[in-house]
């Protein structure tokens, strides 16, 4: 009588190709996850940049419009002034249209502009005139933010 040895498929280390893969594979789709959330985090911090450029460029001009405008010993300027409520000055319509325009929510966020009467200083005697100090505020908020964004620019103009 002749006796057959049997031949068994699974040893004790079956699976275990298939568990590698597994873990291969997992490793791998980490780190694609973690590439498309930095690529989300690169885009949010070059929109937001783009909005604090977009709000430099926009205070300069209008400071740039009223230097232009300011009139024989800065009468004009105080016709610039905006608390942000109501609806703006006839100087400003133009540009607080280009803020909501230019700027996310900016519609709900007015622009602020504050003129303040011309500073004198005192420098080693006689008195110099600075000139009128502006403040121009812009905000915004993205979609995303839980809290608006805020740019200032002050200058003197005399």
């Amino acid at each position: 009588m002749k006796t057959t040895k049997k031949i068994s498929l699974h040893t004790p280390q079956s699976g275990v190709m298939l568990l590698e893969a597994l873990i291969g594979i997992l490793i791998f789709s980490l780190g694609i996850l973690a590439m498309v959330g930095m690529q989300v985090i690169g885009i949010k911090v070059a929109t937001e940049s783009r909005d604090r450029t977009e709000a430099s460029n926009l205070a300069s001009q209008l400071i740039g419009e009223m230097w232009t405008q300011r009139g024989v010993n800065n009468v004009n300027l105080p016709g610039f002034a905006y608390a942000g409520a109501g609806a703006p000055p006839a100087p400003l319509a133009t540009w607080v249209a280009r803020v909501n325009a230019a700027l996310p929510d900016a519609a709900n966020f007015p622009p602020i502009v504050t003129v303040a009467a011309p500073v004198w200083t005192v420098i080693n005697v006689p008195v110099a005139n600075l000139g009128t100090q502006i403040t121009v505020t812009l905000r915004w908020k993205s979609p995303s933010d839980t809290a608006a964004h805020q740019y200032s620019m002050a200058a003197y103009i005399n």
